[in-house]
């Protein structure tokens, strides 16, 4: 994996980009009228996803073009059967998910559509529903609203829709490697880079990897390095994953090795939430370094100085003034 480009720090080493977001526009500059939005007559991609709809058993309301692109919507009353969370995106949440039952069977009211797209051989995804979705199964629902996007891809999109439960290192890096599986199914031959929207930072694949392996892994102690020094990849998807696995698997190890100097620190009466980021903070000599090294390089570099790590001279006030991130996302 390469390092990466733009703007430089202090020491001369190059920082990951910035990233960027739009500017404020003129109000009243950019879109449509709300009598603009009205479709005379539905697209292709549009009238096979209504053909969808009644297939499965649901009844369209409406279509209209989205005010900012004019996109075209449908508006639909589906099947609740007949639509499902995407395979790729983060596990449910129990307390979420029977919090929001609760809020719905006293209101009365299921006033926040789901997102939908089509599956691919029958019935629907939705790719930021799945918390309302489940609320209504448990509250018994025949039926849900949905908001059917006539273009499958928008379900790859997941971590910029998925707005009602706010995403940790750990779900986005789980949706991340979900989502590359699927496009490596899809899309075969496809590039990394290709697909950099969708994937929003190529750490989150090597960090995602990682929590498969190991639920209880601190990413956050290490995604600030592997961010930094990897982007993506002009190679195929299934190379580039190869790729990732190599990095997650020497990260792994680096964190076993970091979990045994942990061990030793407590033995010796230290107690912080910090210990694992202190330990490789206090081994990762990135900071100091003029110019940018392979990242397999610079985890070689901390394996080494953590299995040389010397607890004996560590004080106190050492982890104290490290502060930091907790270890655990």
């Amino acid at each position: 994996m390469a390092t990466t480009s733009t703007a430089k720090s202090k020491s001369g080493l190059k920082r990951a980009p910035a990233r960027r977001r739009p500017r404020k526009q003129k109000a009243g500059s950019r879109g449509f009228s709300p009598s603009e939005c009205t479709l005379d007559s539905l697209p292709p991609d549009a009238q096979s996803a209504k053909s969808r709809v009644e297939a499965e058993g649901g009844i369209l309301i409406g279509a209209y073009g989205d005010p900012l692109g004019k996109n075209p919507l449908l508006l639909a009353i589906l099947p609740i059967d007949s639509i499902e969370p995407t395979p790729f995106q983060r596990d449910l949440s129990q307390v979420h998910h029977r919090r929001l039952a609760d809020v719905i069977d006293r209101t009365g009211y299921f006033l926040d559509p789901v997102i939908a797209v089509t599956a691919p051989t029958r019935g629907f995804w939705t790719p930021n529903g799945r918390h309302r979705l489940d609320a209504m199964r448990r509250l018994g629902a025949k039926a849900i609203t949905a908001l059917v996007v006539p273009k499958r891809e928008l379900a790859w999109q997941i971590l910029a829709l998925n707005t009602e439960k706010a995403h940790n290192l750990k779900d986005k890096s789980l949706e991340v490697i979900r989502i590359f599986r699927n496009l490596m199914e899809e899309t075969p031959g496809k590039t990394e880079k290709d697909f950099s929207y969708y994937l929003e930072e190529p750490s989150f694949v090597t960090m995602g990897l990682c929590y498969e392996k190991n639920p209880r892994f601190s990413g956050g102690v290490y995604n600030s390095f592997v961010r930094r020094l990897t982007e993506f990849s002009d190679a195929s998807l299934e190379r580039s994953l190869r790729q990732h696995q190599k990095i997650a698997d020497m990260i792994l190890s680096l964190d076993e090795k970091v979990a045994e100097v942990v061990q030793k620190l407590k033995a010796k009466g230290f107690v912080s939430p910090y210990l694992k980021t202190f330990v490789v903070a206090r081994s990762n000599p990135l900071r100091f370094m003029k110019e940018a090294p392979e990242l397999e390089d610079l985890i070689k570099t901390i394996r080494g100085k953590v299995e040389r790590f010397n607890v004996d001279k560590i004080k106190q006030s050492d982890i104290v003034a490290s502060g930091g991130p907790p270890d655990d996302d």
